[in-house]
């Protein structure tokens, strides 16, 4: 088959020396930046992005793509250790993470998140081995019209996802297209909004724009909520130790949690906006739906731990599907992976795959590997990384501004981007300052020309007629699609009480049969008829007995 000649190139290709090294060196990294306060993989993929210059691109994008997940659990490790979860993802982590560190079971819950990230990475990419291909082949029959629809229902997903502040997401989407438009109009060739900077000409890099928003903004955010004063207890975690391993109950009761979180997490990370912090928080209620003892969970249910874990890093892989297969970002590291591609002359789409199939199945290649170093490297290693999140936060600050300022300096030498950088830092403090998204920003900072290509092309090619959406079949569907996307939020509070109130009475109603059957009289066979003190009771009666003679301590229960 041609999925496994390409996957075997593309494991030929990354297995070299320097790229085993750049792998290697992508999962620590990642693990650091997971640790670090103040830090994702948003904010360590752009301030790593022009490092990545002198690379050939199937380097760079083995190493990057190996911070992006291996971030992903060095968020776990802080999540568990002190109720902080490095990275949004890992939110759900801290819910029964933490309370197993409590009771001394911090080593198990790290060796199962550890477990779970490699079984979620592993899944996620045999099934992008697979979905990939035929997503491109599918996105090839893609015209201006669809793919300008793909782009506002991409957009509009990390909308809505945002929750309460859907208008302040929308307002950030607004202000990266309003800093795409900046340059020269490539449609007439005229200048846009340079106010007569040189500068300006060729538009605002994305680098900077994303150092100063992950980077500087969520440093001064740290501050202004005095997190660089914090003083956090940290348990304590040994390798030798023997209570350092899980139990085989432990594994037994995880992994149905890893098989529906990496599936779950998959396919929520295949959808454009929908990033892992959505699919860890569906498979931890997912799993204590479905768990027979959901009373445990959130006191330290190792299933409330392994589903979520599997989950967010299930998203991480699937989230590559439409940044390959169609140029589209779901999330802010995502975006960054995305710029790392136009930078490096690389067009993401349907035709990726087929014009640079060593770039495109090394990547997906390196993701197998990658996630066998991860786990080698975190059970192994997991009080090392441990030991960063001690690294106190007023060391870190000034540390990583400088290295954002160096990143961003690197990519052209210029003092003005700089000055962009810092001035986003400020801007990206103010937007969690109130709640609005830096992510939604730099989507729609990332995916503005394209947006603005494809609507003019669509309007080229219907000589202006706005129907041509309504003309084709994709795009009508697609249409559908957001009207579903702009309807839906309305629609959920009203369909969310519906569901309660009958839920709740259905409950009651189950109560009340209950109690009903318990006080009346039965048939033959039942304690009205044949009360248990009679001495020719039969085995069934006796049954029908037990059932109908409840002791009054369970009613007032019930």
């Amino acid at each position: 088959m041609d999925i496994f000649n390409d996957l075997g190139a593309g494991i030929a290709a990354v297995l070299t020396l320097q790229n085993i090294l750049l792998l290697a060196a992508g999962v620590t990294v990642g693990m650091i930046v997971g640790v670090m306060p103040g830090l994702g993989p948003s904010a360590g993929l752009a301030i790593l992005l022009p490092l990545t210059f002198g690379l050939d691109p199937t380097g760079a994008i083995v190493m990057l793509a190996a911070v992006y997940y291996g971030s992903m659990y060095g968020g776990t490790i802080t999540s568990v250790l002190i109720n902080t979860p490095g990275e949004s993802a890992t939110v759900a982590s801290t819910f029964d993470g933490y309370p197993l560190a409590r009771k001394g079971r911090a080593g198990p819950a790290l060796v199962m998140a550890a477990v779970a990230s490699f079984v979620a990475g592993t899944v996620g990419a045999v099934l992008i081995s697979f979905f990939a291909p035929l997503t491109a082949s599918v996105a090839k029959t893609f015209g201006p019209p669809e793919l300008f629809l793909v782009v506002v229902a991409g957009l509009l997903t990390l909308i809505v996802i945002v929750g309460k502040h859907r208008m302040l997401g929308f307002l950030s989407a607004l202000i990266g297209f309003a800093l795409a438009t900046v340059g020269i109009d490539v449609g007439v060739g005229q200048q846009r909004y340079t106010f007569g900077s040189t500068e300006l000409i060729n538009g605002i890099d994305f680098v900077p724009v994303a150092i100063g928003l992950f980077g500087v903004g969520e440093i001064l955010h740290t501050v202004w909520r005095g997190g660089h004063l914090e003083k956090i207890a940290y348990a304590k975690v040994s390798v030798r130790d023997r209570a350092f391993w899980p139990t085989r109950q432990d594994y037994r009761e995880s992994a149905g949690a890893m098989g529906r979180g990496s599936l779950l997490g998959f396919f929520v990370g295949t959808a454009p906006g929908a990033g892992a912090t959505v699919a860890s928080l569906m498979s931890y209620n997912l799993e204590k739906s479905v768990s027979k003892t959901p009373e445990k969970f959130g006191k330290g249910a190792m299933a409330g731990l392994a589903g979520p874990e599997a989950a967010n890093n299930g998203a991480s892989a699937g989230a590559m599907v439409p940044l390959l297969t169609l140029g589209i970002p779901g999330s802010g590291a995502t975006a960054v992976l995305l710029a790392g591609f136009l930078m490096w002359g690389l067009q993401p789409g349907p035709l990726l795959m087929e014009q640079n199939p060593e770039f495109a199945w090394g990547l997906i290649a390196s993701m197998y590997l990658g996630n066998v170093m991860l786990l080698l490297i975190n059970v192994f290693m997991i009080p090392s990384f441990a030991s960063v999140a001690r690294v106190p936060f007023r060391i870190l600050a000034p540390v990583i501004i400088v290295l954002c300022a160096l990143g961003t300096y690197t990519v052209n030498g210029s003092i003005i981007e700089v000055g962009i950088m810092l001035t986003c830092g400020v801007l990206g403090f103010f937007m969690r300052r109130y709640g609005m998204s830096p992510a939604a920003l730099v989507i729609a900072l990332v995916l503005g020309p394209l947006a603005e290509e494809t609507l003019r092309q669509t309007m080229v090619i219907s000589g202006g007629d706005m129907t041509i959406f309504l003309r084709r079949t994709t795009s009508m569907w697609l249409l559908v699609a957001i009207a579903v996307l702009v309807t839906l939020p309305l629609l959920s509070p009203w369909i969310s009480r519906i569901v309660r109130v009958r839920v709740r009475n259905a409950g009651l109603r189950r109560r009340r049969r209950e109690r009903t059957g318990r006080g009346r009289p039965g048939r033959a066979g039942t304690v009205g008829t044949h009360p248990p003190e009679q001495p020719h009771t039969s085995p069934e009666d006796t049954q029908h007995a037990t059932v109908g003679a409840e002791p009054p301590r369970q009613r007032e229960d019930l």
